[in-house]
């Protein structure tokens, strides 16, 4: 056997040997959001979940900054040796191509796609205490009302992208305050210094429950599990408007792809397991399982289709 083809199956061997004993250390789940985000609530839960599967550490650092890009940056310089994962929103791989004019990496070239975790809708959220309406149709004629005068949260892209969408179909003027995260908009929120924002679940359904927030409408096509009584957008008066968010993890670009589709693996059971499904219901969410194929024809796909969403909402590359 020639030399060349010896080395390509020794190369296939050390790879399958590599993927069937991963990991051997602990694994670092980069996250571009800050603790407590919904992003951040679904990686310790997942780093949990594999932790249990493999016997070795998963552990979750979050690097908040710029709608995620500081992570995937971080994450994009790693080793490509499969023990840096980043777990991201469709922010860093979706959208932000559309609104930052720098980011810092390349979404497609610069990761090795592993599995897409689970997809969302959003939740629009006001303080009831400042803005006194309990519908969406409500808030649009308080806002109307009032040009230039209240004041909107976004923690990330999403968020904001939800927020231009609904200023652009309703038709009112409001004040864009942007955050490093979720929570610390939603800290603003129920503080009293902002009015309305989008967020995911994860936040706004435990804040209504402890009664800081109302939530008005979710942005999914049908109403969500967690919460059956909530209207959809479309349900509420403004047609045409439905968003989704999804979460995904990423290896570095380079990494050995039999890791990738084990770690695909394990993260898919993780999710879809009654456990997993339990969770994710409980955060108005769903789990999207996938591969590495998938995630890959997913990025490939979101990022024009966001370019659109962006144009459309009159949303500037900053």
């Amino acid at each position: 056997m020639k030399p060349a083809l010896l080395a390509f199956f020794a190369a296939l061997i050390a790879g399958a040997a590599h993927a069937q004993t991963w990991p051997q250390r602990h694994v670092s789940i980069v996250v571009g959001y800050a603790a407590g985000s919904g992003a951040d609530t679904v990686a310790r839960f997942l780093a949990e979940e594999l932790r249990e599967r493999t016997g070795q550490a998963f552990v979750v650092e979050n690097r908040p900054g710029a709608g995620g890009n500081l992570a995937a940056q971080a994450v994009a310089r790693a080793a490509p040796d499969g023990y840096t994962l980043l777990v991201t929103a469709n922010s860093t791989h979706g959208i932000n191509p559309s609104t930052f004019k720098q980011l810092g990496f390349d979404p497609v070239k610069d990761f090795s796609p592993v599995t897409t975790l689970l997809t969302s809708g959003f939740a629009l959220i006001v303080n009831p205490d400042t803005v006194p309406v309990s519908t969406v149709a409500e808030l649009t004629a308080y806002l109307r009302a009032r040009p230039g005068q209240l004041a909107y949260a976004s923690g990330s892209a999403s968020a904001l992208m939800g927020a231009a969408l609904y200023r652009r179909l309703a038709g009112f003027d409001a004040v864009h305050i942007p955050y490093k995260s979720d929570p610390q908009a939603l800290a603003d929120l129920m503080g009293g210094r902002v009015h309305f924002m989008f967020t995911f679940g994860t936040l706004a359904f435990p804040a209504e429950r402890a009664g800081k927030v109302r939530v008005l409408a979710v942005t999914s096509a049908q109403r969500m599990q967690a919460a059956p009584g909530v209207p959809t957008m479309g349900e509420a008066g403004v047609p045409d408007f439905e968003l989704y968010g999804w979460l995904a993890a990423f290896f570095p670009a380079g990494t050995p792809r039999e890791v990738a589709e084990r770690a695909s693996a394990l993260a898919n059971a993780a999710m879809t397991s009654e456990k997993g499904r339990a969770f994710l219901a409980k955060i108005g969410s769903e789990p999207l399982p996938g591969s590495p194929e998938s995630l890959a024809a997913l990025v490939a796909s979101e990022i024009p289709k966001w370019s659109r969403l962006a144009r459309d909402a009159g949303i500037e590359p900053q």
